[in-house]
Formats: structure tokens, sequence, C-alpha cells
């Protein structure tokens, strides 16, 4: 008899990624270097705010005070003085009644999705959606309906024939890949009509749409609806780390009993929540800060359209622009990379639509010399890619 050394278990692993490098769609990862003097268009540190002193200098002095990490679950021991302060100011600011910090954007996600549906449940769901989301509707077991790309006809259908089921209509707000903006208060709409709840995933709205960068759910008026839910992350415009659920009262308290992101997780790192409360402040007293975001984003879009690539119109601080294929795409990121230019490369399964692009993230920070430049350089390098213009 003929013992197995366990060498083959894996062996489906080596042909699987052999045929994602056969695909240009093979991954590695990159170490940020600290002193870089590379233009970053590829990070969502929207604001500038990451390596803001008074951002930095708020994550070190709640280090020392409370300590590396919050050592426990939220439930436990891992809730401090910060968590609850970070709770108060951003419902407080974003204009919602109450809010749950999470130890992510993902585990927010998570954490609200199965917790606010389950079997039994029909959940209609935008096909663009993040994959976080995706993954909450998948661990819900609701009933799921995915509707065309923020198609209200056919959530509204989907709500009529779901019949006496409770429902959800799930949708990102600003959504990822090419910045575009869903319909939310049409959707609001559909949603009351048949008496369904909203979901709103607008990590990438706070900070750059709205009021002072409230949120494109603050600006759509649905911050305080009874019906309405939304999902933040502090990574982004806020430069920290970590999520966030705001909603009603009573929905806030059934997360903190039942969502198992937020239960059986280690709370957000006191580091984080201070930051994260820094940048808030900053916003207040600088709301000039998210149209600086999206006039650089609009910038971007219109001088590479000009330069005869298919570029997305921007309605936050991203922007995407079309590449022919997944090789050609990773070609000219990585072209861009070398002269000094870090730009995002997007492509299957990243992309719901198929198509690979390079995404550019517009910052506040940015100077009208940092735009020429980036321009320059995508140009230059689509050449060395063979990304041909529409000239």
């Amino acid at each position: 008899m003929t013992v197995s050394t366990g060498e083959s278990t894996f062996d489906w692993i080596d042909v699987r990624a052999d045929a994602r490098a056969k695909a240009g769609l093979a991954r590695r990862l990159r170490p940020r270097q600290a002193d870089s003097t590379d233009l970053d268009l590829a990070s969502n540190d929207y604001l500038g705010l990451a390596r803001d002193k008074r951002v930095c200098g708020a994550a070190a002095a709640a280090t020392l005070r409370w300590g590396a990490g919050s050592t426990g679950s939220r439930l436990v021991t891992g809730s401090t003085e910060l968590h609850a302060e970070l709770e108060y100011e951003l419902a407080n600011f974003c204009g919602s009644q109450s809010a749950l910090v999470f130890s992510s954007g993902y585990a927010a996600n998570l954490g609200a999705l199965t917790a606010l549906s389950g079997p039994g449940t029909a959940i209609v769901a935008d096909q663009h959606i993040h994959a976080s989301l995706i993954d909450g509707t998948r661990l819900s077991k609701a009933d799921v309906v995915v509707a065309g790309h923020c198609d209200v006809a056919q959530v509204t259908h989907a709500l009529q024939t779901r019949g006496k089921r409770r429902a959800l209509v799930v949708t990102d707000s600003v959504f990822s890949v090419d910045g575009d903006l869903a319909p939310l208060k049409e959707l609001a709409d559909a949603c009351r009509e048949h008496d369904a709840a909203l979901i709103v995933d607008d990590a990438h709205g706070l900070g750059v749409v709205g009021p002072g960068g409230r949120g494109a759910v603050a600006d759509a008026g649905l911050a305080r609806s009874a019906d309405v839910v939304t999902t933040l992350t502090l990574s982004k415009s806020l430069g920290a780390q970590g999520g966030a659920v705001l909603g009603p009262s009573r929905v806030i308290r059934h997360l903190v009993d039942t969502a198992r992101t937020f239960i059986f997780d280690t709370g957000l790192a006191p580091s984080s929540a201070a930051a994260a409360l820094a940048a808030i402040k900053i916003l207040r007293e600088e709301p000039d800060r998210p149209a600086q975001a999206l006039n650089v984003a609009h910038e971007l879009s219109n001088r590479l359209a000009e330069a005869g690539f298919h570029t997305s119109t921007p309605t936050a601080a991203v922007v995407s622009v079309r590449a022919p294929s997944p090789e050609q795409a990773f070609a000219w990121a990585e072209a861009c990379r070398t002269n000094g230019v870090v730009v995002g490369c997007f492509r299957p399964p990243s992309v719901p639509d198929q198509i690979s692009r390079l995404r550019l993230t517009a910052r506040a920070d940015l100077s009208e010399a940092d735009i020429e430049r980036a321009v320059r350089v995508i140009t230059e390098c689509a050449a060395t890619a063979g990304v041909e213009t529409r000239r």
C-alpha cells in the first residue's frame, strides 16, 4: 500500500494560478514606502487626511492612553470613551439618529445585512454593489434578486412580486468602479411605496458628497428616515480605519444584540477611533475640502477625455479610465508606476461589467502641477501598453 505524502493535495491551486496568470489576472502585494515621492492616485485618502499631523497626532495620543489594541470585543472590553464619542459624532455629523462602530467597513456591511434579513426575507440588490454587500447577501440566507444597475423599475417590480416577505433594497451610494451615483431618492420612494427598507453603503460618499461632505444619504435628505440604514467606512475620506452603521436607534440596538461581526469581533483600535474623530473635526472646520476633491476629480476626467480616453464622469472622487483588456490595464498601470504615478488597476473579478480599467482617486490636496503630471504620465504610458486613444 502506497502512503500519500499529501504533496498533491493543493495541485489544483497551481492549475488555477496558471490560468489567472495567462488571463492577466494574477495579483501581488506591493509594500508601500513611507518616504516615496510617487504621486498617489490609487489610495482612498480623498481628503488627504491619512497623513495629516492632527489626525496622526490624535491616533498616537490615543495609543499611549488606551494601548495599541482594544483588547477584546466591543461587548467585553473593546469599547472605550473614544468609541462612544465617535458614534455620537458620526451620527451627529451625518444627521442620523444613532451609529455603531465596527472594526471595518466590510464587517459593518456583513453585520447589517445578516442582522436585518435572514431566511424568508427578500433582498433586492443592485448588480454593481460592493463585494462586502454581495457576501452579506449570501450569508444572510435571504432570497436575493439582482436588479440592473441603478434600475429603479426593476427594483420596483421585484418589490411588487415578493409576496408577503420582509424586504431590503441594497445599493452603494457612489459605486466604487466608475464613481457613479445611485438614484437614492427614487429607490427610497419605491421602498416606502412597497414597505421595504433601504440599506445604502455610503463609503465613497462620506467626506466628498453632500453639504460639508456629510455623504450621499444626507444629500438625498434620507439620513433621519425611519426606513433607511447607512453603512460607512472610516478608511477613505476620514483617513483612519474601521466602519460604522448609521440609522434609527432601534436598528442600532438590534445590531448590538444580533450582528455577529460586532459581537464576535475584536473592537476597533482606539487609535483608529481617535483618528476618525480628529478627521470629523477637520471636516467641520474646513468644509471646502470635499469641493476641492470633486474639482480634482473633474479636472482629471476632463483632461483625460480631451486626450482621447474613455473616462467616467465623476460624482465623487473616483475616476475610471477604460482599458482594452486585463493585460493592457496591468501593463498600463505598471508603466505609470515606473514613471512615478501610482494608479489603481481594476480587472475581473473586481469589475462587475468585466471591463478592465485604471481607477484614479482624486484627493483634495493635489495641486495643479500634480494634475498635469498625472495626465502627462497616463497619456504617455498608454502608448507603452498599446492602449489606443479615440483620436
